[in-house]
C-alpha cells in the first residue's frame, strides 16, 4: 500500500516520471539475492548449491546473484554454516564502494560499521578487509545487537568486534577510525514493498524527524573517523531531504569532501530502494596510536584448536582467541565501549575439561584436523540445527566437529549411542525440518 501523499511528495525529489515508474514498481514482488561468503564457499560452488534457482548476478557485487524465487533459508544448513548471507541487492552498493577504498589506500584499516544490524553490511564488509584489518559493528538497541552478533558469529571474520553503544560514545574515540559506515534510520521509503509496517508510518512529518535524527547520529560520531578518512552515508529512503541534502550537510557542516553519490529505485535498478554517498574527511592525519592496554597471554591446551598468529585469553570460564595484532586494540575499547562480542569464543573451562565453544566452530581461526569431522546428510544436519536427537554410529567417543558440505555446523559429544549437541538453544530453529523442501 503507499501512503497518501508520498507520489506527490517523491515527485518533488525525483520527478513525475521517474516517480511514476516508482510507484508502479512498488506493486511488484522484490527481487531476492545471496552473497557468497568467500572464505569460506566458492562463488561456483554456491550457484550449485542453489541449482535452477540460481539466477543471474548482481552487477555491483561479483560476489552476488539473484534468485528466481525466495526459497526457505532457515531450513538450509549452508546458510547456518556462514555459506552465504541474504542481502537486499541495492544495499551491496556499499561493498563495491569499500572495496574501491582498500584497493586505493593502504591499510590496516579499522572501520566502524555505526549502525550494523543485522548485519548484511558488516559481513560484506569483512568479507573486503584483510588479516590484520579491525572491524567494529556497532548496534544500539540491545535485542538487535544480539543479532547482529550471531550473524558476525556465523560469518566467521576473527578481526570483528560487536558493540552495543550509543554514538556519542564513539565519538569520544578521536581519530580511531579510518573508515565510517552509517546505514542510518530512516523513514523506510524504500522497504514498502517488502514491509507494510513502514508504508503505514510514513508521513512527511517522520521524514523530517529522520532528517534530523540523521544529522544528530552523524554529528556525534564525526569524530572518532581520522581526517582523510572515508565515510559511507547510506538509506533506504529516496527524498532528497534524507539523501542528497544530508550529505550536502555532512560536506558543507561537518568538513567533507563528496566524491560520489547514487540512487536505486525499483522500476530502474533490480533492488529496492537504496541511496549512498562517499565522502572523505577533511585533511590527513596517520592513524592515532592505541593507547596501552593490558593483555594477558593465556598459554593453554586450547591452543590446539586454533590457527597461528592468534592470542588467547580467558574471561570467567570462556577461552578466547583473538587475532595478535588486534589484541591491543580490542583491550582499549573494551574498556571505552559495551562490548558483547570480540574475538572468537575458543572453550569453555568446565573443571579439567574443555568444552569447544560452537562459535569456534563457524570461524575461521579453526584449525581444520583439531578435532574428529563427520560430514552429515542434509536431513541430519537439520536435525542438529533443530536439537533434534541423532546419533554418529563408526565415529569415536568424544568432541566431533560436524559439517556439511565441507562447511562445519557446530560441535556434539558423541557418547556411541547418542550425541549431546552443543549448539546454543537461542541459535536451535524452530521449523518443521520434517516436511523441508530440497534445494
Amino acid at each position: 500500500m503507499i501512503p497518501e501523499g508520498f507520489r506527490e511528495f517523491i515527485a518533488k525529489s525525483l520527478g513525475e516520471e521517474e516517480a511514476g515508474r516508482l510507484i508502479e514498481a512498488l506493486g511488484g514482488e522484490p527481487p531476492v539475492s545471496v552473497r557468497v561468503n568467500p572464505s569460506k564457499i566458492a562463488a561456483d560452488a554456491l550457484r550449485e548449491h542453489f541449482g535452477k534457482l540460481a539466477a543471474e548476478p548482481v552487477e555491483w557485487s561479483p560476489e552476488a546473484f539473484y534468485l528466481n524465487e525466495r526459497p526457505s533459508f532457515t531450513l538450509d544448513p549452508l546458510f547456518h554454516a556462514g555459506g552465504y548471507y541474504v542481502q537486499e541487492a541495492s544495499s551491496m552498493y556499499v561493498g563495491k564502494i569499500l572495496r574501491g577504498i582498500i584497493c586505493e589506500t593502504s591499510g590496516p584499516f579499522r572501520l566502524l560499521d555505526l549502525c550494523a544490524a543485522p548485519g548484511g553490511k558488516s559481513t560484506d564488509a569483512a568479507s573486503a578487509l584483510r588479516d590484520g584489518d579491525l572491524l567494529v559493528a556497532n548496534e544500539v538497541i540491545g535485542s538487535r545487537a544480539s543479532v547482529l552478533a550471531a550473524n558476525m558469529a556465523r560469518w566467521g571474520f576473527p578481526g570483528t568486534i560487536v558493540t552495543n553503544s550509543d554514538p556519542v560514545e564513539f565519538g569520544k574515540l578521536k581519530g580511531f577510525f579510518d573508515i565510517l559506515i552509517v546505514d542510518a534510520p530512516c523513514s523506510g521509503e524504500g522497504m514498502f514493498r517488502k514491509d507494510s509496517e513502514a508504508a503505514q508510518e510514513w508521513s512527511e512529518d517522520n521524514v523530517a524527524l529522520c532528517a534530523a535524527r540523521q544529522k544528530r547520529i552523524l554529528a556525534d560520531a564525526w569524530p572518532c573517523l581520522r581526517a582523510g578518512g572515508h565515510i559511507i552515508y547510506s538509506t533506504c529512503t529516496f527524498n532528497r531531504f534524507e539523501d542528497e541534502e544530508n550529505a550536502g550537510w555532512i560536506a558543507s557542516g561537518l568538513g567533507g569532501e563528496l566524491l560520489e553519490q547514487r540512487h536505486f529505485l525499483p522500476g530502474r535498478d533490480k533492488g529496492e530502494g537504496f541511496y549512498c554517498a562517499l565522502l572523505r574527511k577533511e585533511g590527513d592525519e596517520p592513524h592515532t596510536a592505541i593507547p596501552r592496554a593490558a593483555v594477558k597471554p593465556l598459554s593453554s591446551p586450547a591452543a590446539e584448536f586454533v590457527a597461528g598468529g592468534c592470542l588467547l585469553m580467558q574471561k570467567g570460564d570462556i577461552i578466547k582467541a583473538l587475532p595478535e595484532a588486534l589484541a591491543g586494540a580490542a583491550a582499549y575499547l573494551e574498556s571505552r565501549l559495551h562490548v558483547i562480542r570480540s574475538g572468537v569464543a575458543v572453550a569453555q573451562v568446565k573443571g579439567r575439561d574443555l568444552i569447544p565453544e560452537a562459535d569456534l566452530a563457524l570461524s575461521t581461526l579453526l584449525r581444520r584436523g583439531a578435532f574428529p569431522e563427520a560430514a552429515l546428510d542434509r536431513d541430519t544436519a537439520l536435525r542438529f540445527l533443530a536439537r533434534e536427537p541423532f546419533a554418529l554410529p563408526g565415529m569415536p567417543k568424544g568432541f566431533i566437529l560436524v559439517t556439511y558440505k565441507g562447511l562445519p555446523l557446530g560441535f556434539v559429544k558423541n557418547l556411541g549411542n547418542r550425541c549431546n549437541n552443543l549448539l546454543p538453544a537461542s541459535r536451535r530453529i524452530r521449523m518443521d525440518i520434517k516436511n523441508a523442501d530440497k534445494l
